[in-house]
């Protein structure tokens, strides 16, 4: 069963959170004094003990993160076997995560914002409309009015010339 973009959100939102606490908390118990090469060959959860330090599950090795970028570059460490922070989430997982939540909040205000201007558009008539009616309105009228002067202009001339037809025509013949 396919979630709609809206439970997608709600369904990945509690892993996420759960990762920034984790983040948080390994920020809290951070071994400021460690050296992250110690941990080399020892447990992810050591190493990742100290904020500071990265693990490269494919070498086992404990590292400094690379502050200076946002990713680890490839020759230090693959993002697959990267971790930072937790150990049950890889760099790799962790950008595509990442990706689909943007997305899909991106695709959500999208939508809103679409919704909301078709709704204020719908909802009541612009000066155009509005002057459009009026002036159709104006138009019926004068060419009403046209027509009943029509009408009367050639009652008037049939009557002249003996034209005009009358409710009974026998009516003449009555006398």
């Amino acid at each position: 069963m396919a979630l709609a973009p809206p439970l997608l959100a709600l369904a990945l939102a509690p892993p996420l959170l759960a990762l920034a606490l984790a983040l948080l908390a390994a920020a809290a118990a951070q071994d400021v004094a460690g050296d992250c090469r110690q941990y080399t060959n020892r447990s992810c959860e050591e190493c990742l003990k100290n904020v500071t330090c990265l693990w490269c599950a494919s070498s086992r090795r404990c590292m400094e993160y690379p502050v200076q970028r946002i990713l680890p570059p490839a020759d230090l460490c693959e993002l697959r076997s990267a971790r930072w922070g937790v150990c049950w989430v890889n760099f790799e997982a962790l950008i595509i995560a990442m990706s689909v939540v943007g997305g899909t909040f991106l695709i959500m205000l999208g939508v809103c914002c679409c919704c909301c201007c078709c709704k204020k558009k719908s909802k009541k008539p612009d000066k155009e409309d509005e002057r459009a009616a009026r002036e159709r309105e104006k138009r019926r009228v004068r060419q009403e009015e046209r027509r009943a002067e029509m009408k009367s202009r050639h009652d008037e001339i049939r009557r002249k010339y003996g034209l005009f037809k009358e409710e009974n025509p026998y009516a003449k013949f009555e006398n």
